[in-house]
């Protein structure tokens, strides 16, 4: 009784070491900013994500493939911070790190339970809680993904266990639920199935293999090979929503346009770059240098040496596993686990640009960390048992040999304790340091560029970080990245986005049609194409490029508004009408939409039908100020002078300096006769804006009128 209270005490210790370890290391991400690095795509520009949980939030994380995946529970979890903090960055930062300590509790439990090593166990979730390579999995907002999709995978782990010792029905059915909400939280975990069975060889030990006949020999040879093929077999309903996520998966992406055709990247530099990265992965985790948030593929320029040398290594690696897999059999299984939960990600469907990805090793690197903290431990237990046989031969110096062991036992035990402390304070330290990167999207491609070499992704997204504080800087860095690579297609693109802002259109558009040279389906390039020859007065070529957009994706709803806009600036309301409607089926919470259609609709008279959308839009968005004043101006005609005067003043809490809705108010309290009232607000007009005539022109009545009353 005991010792069992001891261990549960030192399983509390060892839980709150982790945590008070993680929490020291990430602690200071409370004061960081969104990064702009696809914060944009899952919360600061996603107005469903803004909107918190809602029945149309739910609908639409369901049937959405936004970001190029299919993620409904990611989407939930982001709704449930805006929820919870609004748009604060510290709370959707500190969600992450909080489903860090859940992540690493859960594997130093699960280890535990499995193995019955306490220590061996703890060791491995320390290097999973601190470790360097796992900082962007945490830091990074967008990447609560991972997270998530990693705290329901382990669950589900659990519940194989516990089905494992009570081969219970319904914990079977729990890990088929966890692992397929794992799933749509990121499809990350497709290898759990093959994960499951390396368990099975090791800790879990359900394998019969022929070592173990002497023990039992009344059993036949075929009923063990019976019982492996029930323990693989078992498995295969677990399969089930590892399929659908892949279809799923492949579709989405495909449709989002991250997927690389096979000519675009031929499979033979897909492979070779997948063979250096499993070894770069584990460089890394040794020597956590120069950690970058984005490594650009090398295509066809790796070295024949490393990519010779890589295969080499890990065709020894996996011969020397299977060499000691009866002796050692975590070395397999950790070798296994490594290789085999990497494969989504290694680039033989090439997703992106990049190489590889410090935060694709969030799940992999447990296998290497299993391997070194067992390998460690039996290297120390082999010492041992060779002194003690050495003192067992020495008959005669048997006392004094036992207390040198045990005085030697107790050293090394003092020796490996002050060595993981060390190494786990110094990768705390690393991970402290290289946190420090993702205060904000500058400070994040900053530390990129420097630690890496002609990394073309990491300018380009300088340049769009510096783009709203810094237009000659982000200019600057897209020029630096088009050096790097000249084709690359989202810099020509956002040198566009640069010189349309500096109103040197000819140049914008010139960069534009260059993009589209590249990739003529860039629907960013025709929209923005289409919205320059808009404001030119060149209605009929802004159509053309509206419609070539649409017709790459129909669903694209701000391309869409910008068409109906160019239509009813044609003087075509019913067909800008029908453009509006097409959105509003497939998003019936566009507020642009909403409120475009009300604008149209009251130029054409149709008041009621446009009050509908205008009070539309302000339920969707109750921030919408344009949607106010146009409504209290249909009011304030209709002589509804309360409901009027209520919408304008709801303009004046959104934005006080507003002089249009002082004036409107003024308007209203002069013809209710309450002039001083009225001259206030006036007045308040002027000083936000002298040069205002309307202002003026109402002062000077509401003078002149005064003057008249006085005489």
């Amino acid at each position: 009784m005991t010792n069992a209270k001891n261990d549960y005490r030192t399983v509390l210790f060892v839980a709150l070491c982790l945590i008070i370890g993680i929490v020291v290391v990430y602690i200071k991400v409370q004061k960081f900013d969104f990064v702009g690095y696809d914060d944009e795509l899952y919360v600061t520009q996603n107005h469903y994500v803004q909107k918190g949980l809602s029945v149309e939030s739910f609908i639409w994380a369901f049937t959405t493939s936004h970001a190029g995946n299919w993620h409904p529970l990611t989407w939930f979890s982001h709704m449930l911070d805006c929820e919870m903090y609004g748009m604060n960055p510290a709370g959707h930062h500190w969600t992450n790190v909080e489903f860090h300590i859940a992540n690493t509790l859960l594997l130093f439990i699960i280890l535990f339970k499995m193995t019955g090593a306490l220590w061996q166990s703890a060791f491995v979730a320390a290097l999973f809680a601190i470790h360097p390579l796992h900082v962007e999995s945490v830091a990074w907002i967008s990447e609560r993904k991972d997270v998530l999709s990693t705290f329901f995978g382990l669950l589900s782990i659990a519940a194989y266990y516990r089905f494992v010792k009570k081969s219970s029905v319904k914990y079977y059915i729990l890990v088929i639920v966890l692992l397929s909400l794992s799933l749509m939280a990121k499809p990350m975990l497709v290898t759990i199935p093959f994960v499951l069975i390396l368990l099975d060889f090791w800790p879990l030990n359900r394998f019969q293999l022929q070592r173990d006949f002497h023990l039992k020999p009344e059993k036949k040879y075929s009923n063990a090979i019976r019982r492996n093929y029930r323990v693989i077999l078992e498995k295969i309903p677990i399969f089930i929503p590892v399929v659908i996520s892949c279809i799923v998966t492949f579709f989405a992406q495909k449709s989002g346009g991250a997927v690389k055709a096979i000519w675009a990247l031929p499979m033979k530099y897909r492979i070779a770059n997948a063979v250096v990265s499993y070894v770069s992965y584990v460089l890394k985790a040794i020597w956590p240098h120069k950690l970058a948030v984005f490594y650009p593929h090398p295509g066809n320029s790796l070295p024949l040496w490393q990519i010779a040398g890589g295969a080499l290594l890990i065709v020894a690696a996996c011969y020397w596993a299977l060499r000691t897999a009866m002796k050692y059999p975590y070395i397999l299984v950790g070798l296994l686990w490594y290789l085999g939960t990497l494969v989504p990600v290694i680039g033989l469907v090439q997703v992106g640009d990049q190489a590889m990805a410090d935060r694709y090793t969030y799940i992999p690197l447990i296998g290497i960390f299993i391997i070194v903290s067992w390998g460690v431990s039996d290297l120390f237990k082999k010492r041992l048992r060779d002194q003690k046989s050495k003192v067992r031969g020495q008959r005669s110096e048997i006392s004094s040999g036992v207390l040198d062991l045990f005085k030697e036992r107790r050293i090394k035990k003092i020796f490996l304790g002050i060595s993981a402390v060390i190494l786990l304070v110094a990768l705390s330290s690393k991970s402290f340091f290289q946190l420090n990167t993702w205060k904000n999207g500058i400070t994040l491609f900053e530390h990129d560029v420097k630690v890496t070499k002609n990394n073309y992704g990491a300018e380009n997204n300088l340049g769009t970080a510096f783009g709203s504080i810094d237009l000659d800087k982000s200019l600057f860095h897209y020029k630096t990245a088009l050096k790097i690579k000249p084709d690359y297609v989202n810099a020509l693109y956002n040198m566009g986005t640069i010189y349309e802002k500096k109103g040197q259109t000819d140049e914008a558009i010139s960069y534009y049609l260059k993009a589209l040279q590249r990739d003529s389906d860039y629907i960013g390039a025709l929209n923005n194409l289409g919205l320059i020859f808009c404001n030119q007065g060149d209605y009929d070529r802004a159509v053309l490029y509206f419609k070539r957009a649409l017709k790459i994706n129909s669903k694209i709803a701000d391309t869409r508004i910008n068409l109906a806009n160019v239509l009813f600036l044609q003087s075509k309301p019913d067909e800008a009408i029908s453009q509006y409607q097409k959105i509003l089926q497939i998003d019936s919470e566009n507020a642009n939409a909403h409120f475009n259609l009300a604008y149209v609709l009251s130029n054409q008279n149709k008041i009621n039908e446009a009050v509908h959308h205008y009070n539309e839009t302000i339920r969707i968005d109750p921030k919408y100020s344009n949607a106010y004043y146009n409504l209290g101006n249909i009011y304030l005609i209709q002589g509804k002078t309360a409901e009027a005067f209520r919408h304008y003043a709801e303009i004046i809490k959104l934005n006080p300096d507003s002089v249009q809705a002082y004036n409107k108010l003024g308007l209203i309290l002069f013809q209710q006769g309450k002039f001083n009232k009225a001259k206030t607000l006036f007045l308040k007009a002027i000083q936000i804006d002298p040069k205002y005539a309307e202002t003026r022109k109402y002062i000077e009545i509401l003078n002149r009128y005064s003057s008249t009353v006085e005489h």
